[in-house]
């Protein structure tokens, strides 16, 4: 059993299939995908679709959306957050984190949005879904001074000492796509070396893409088109950690689902309710 812990299936992207794409999904043996919003525009979709698809969801604010919301959004999150309350569906507030990497966004404003959703999050007793790129170690002072109940570092990339601070913090390690390639050396290393029960497995479909998926700007201005991630990809992913781990796909599956549920409890029994596999 596997546990996609983070892919945007509301992405306009998978808009003419999304159905088909969750049915190629569980048939490739991912039992339970977790559906973060980015932008308050988002809410009632994801909700949606993790209630179609027997699956999960997350609400909040990108640090990519801040430039587009505003301060009514925060309110809108509270409302959202409040009216899910008794959903056992939503399991985190998430997307959020800070982006130190695109270039034109506002440090300030992407602070105060974190801030204001990791008090929602603390208000409501629910872990966090984190955008972690080239900011772990802003972040890591933001949950030092409004800690909440952990969560998973999405698509984690930093280094072992940022790893470790943000496992003693509660939170799981997301690992993905950017793992299968050869030249991730430092990710790679991480993959192999952290402690098992720090690992997530994770597609961020339609984004970041594994190895097999990945088409050069030669290629594709020569027509062949960038291939789209779908957390169908999942269990290859997954038997790239374990060979990486030097342990089983079946070990390695087991292992990252019971860390899933550890850092986002509510999978807990949505799993359990789910029918024995065929």
């Amino acid at each position: 059993m596997l546990v996609d812990t983070h892919c945007h299936l509301d992405a306009d992207e998978f808009a003419p299939d999304a159905a088909a794409v969750r049915a190629r999904a569980a048939a490739a043996g991912v039992r339970l995908c977790v559906i973060p919003a980015v932008a308050a525009a988002h809410f009632d979709r994801v909700r949606a679709l993790a209630a179609a698809g027997g699956d999960a969801y997350a609400l909040g604010i990108h640090p990519l959306w801040t430039p587009q919301a505003d301060e009514a959004d925060i309110d809108r999150l509270d409302t959202a957050l409040a009216a899910s309350r008794g959903d056992p569906r939503l399991v985190a507030v998430g997307e959020v984190g800070l982006d130190h990497f695109v270039p034109g966004l506002d440090p300030q404003r992407q602070a105060w949005f974190l801030r204001a959703q990791l008090r929602l999050a603390r208000r409501e007793g629910l872990p966090v879904i984190l955008h972690v790129r080239r900011s772990a170690d802003a972040l890591l002072h933001h949950l030092r001074e409004l800690p909440v109940a952990g969560g998973i570092a999405h698509a984690f990339n930093g280094s072992a000492q940022q790893a470790q601070a943000f496992v003693a913090l509660g939170f799981k390690l997301g690992f993905g796509g950017a793992v299968t390639y050869a030249r991730a050396l430092q990710l790679r290393r991480l993959a192999a070396q952290l402690p098992l029960d720090a690992l997530v497995l994770e597609t961020d479909a339609p984004d970041i893409p594994p190895h097999w998926l990945y088409r050069t700007a030669a290629e594709r201005a020569d027509g062949q088109p960038q291939g789209r991630n779908e957390p169908a990809e999942l269990p290859r992913i997954a038997q790239v950690v374990a060979g990486l781990r030097g342990a089983t796909p079946q070990a390695l599956a087991a292992a990252t689902t019971a860390n899933a549920v550890a850092a986002l409890p509510r999978l807990g029994p949505l799993l359990a309710a789910l029918p024995a596999p065929a």
